[in-house]
């Protein structure tokens, strides 16, 4: 039996946005908000659980936000594989003055503008190396769905990248629910693969 592949942004991380900071602080917050979970509280909208309910497998990120939102989808923590593969496309603080002080936001889009034009620091991921890794996760994905609905919990431009791929490659999404806000899911049938 052929399943469907759901991917899943993750829920309300608990690191406020309501911040502002230079571009080195947008590199210190990254790294606190990569760290940190979800914001208390929360419960995953009915419609995924609906959609993730027949799940045979739930794949998280290495990220804890990402790690409890699975948990929280799975209901049994057993079901939930943590792997780096899962992890968001790199943002690196884009190389502007500390004068400059703007909310994560902001430094969101510049540094993902910045990363799509070349620019990474040391040894991070390049826009063309996380290509590559799309193709990687779409495969194991499809791979796993051979036995049933497979569920991806990740991030959001992660999610995106494979929303491209996946259309580029003639894999349907039949459902996108939510946009890109945190929750939002998007379903694939792989039936006519």
């Amino acid at each position: 039996m052929t399943g469907q592949i759901i991917t899943v942004r993750h829920g309300r991380p608990a690191l406020s946005r309501r911040v502002i900071f230079s571009a080195n602080g947008y590199g210190e917050w990254w790294q606190k908000y990569d760290e940190g979970g979800l914001y208390s509280g929360q419960t995953p909208p009915d419609r995924l659980m609906e959609a993730a309910s027949t799940a045979v497998r739930v794949y998280a990120s290495i990220m804890p936000r990402a790690i409890e939102t699975a948990e929280m989808i799975a209901g049994d923590k057993s079901l939930v594989k943590s792997d780096p593969l899962f992890v968001e496309a790199p943002l690196p603080p884009p190389p502007w003055p500390d004068w400059l002080k703007l909310s994560p936001r902001f430094w969101g889009v510049i540094s993902r503008l910045y990363w799509n034009f070349g620019y990474v620091i040391g040894d991070m991921e390049t826009k063309d190396q996380a290509w590559v890794r799309v193709d990687r996760i779409l495969d194991k994905l499809i791979e796993d769905a051979a036995s049933g609905d497979v569920v991806m919990c990740a991030h959001g431009y992660l999610n995106w990248m494979i929303a491209r791929r996946a259309n580029a490659r003639g894999i349907k999404c039949r459902e996108w629910h939510g946009g890109n806000k945190y929750w939002s899911f998007r379903r694939y049938d792989i039936s006519n693969l």
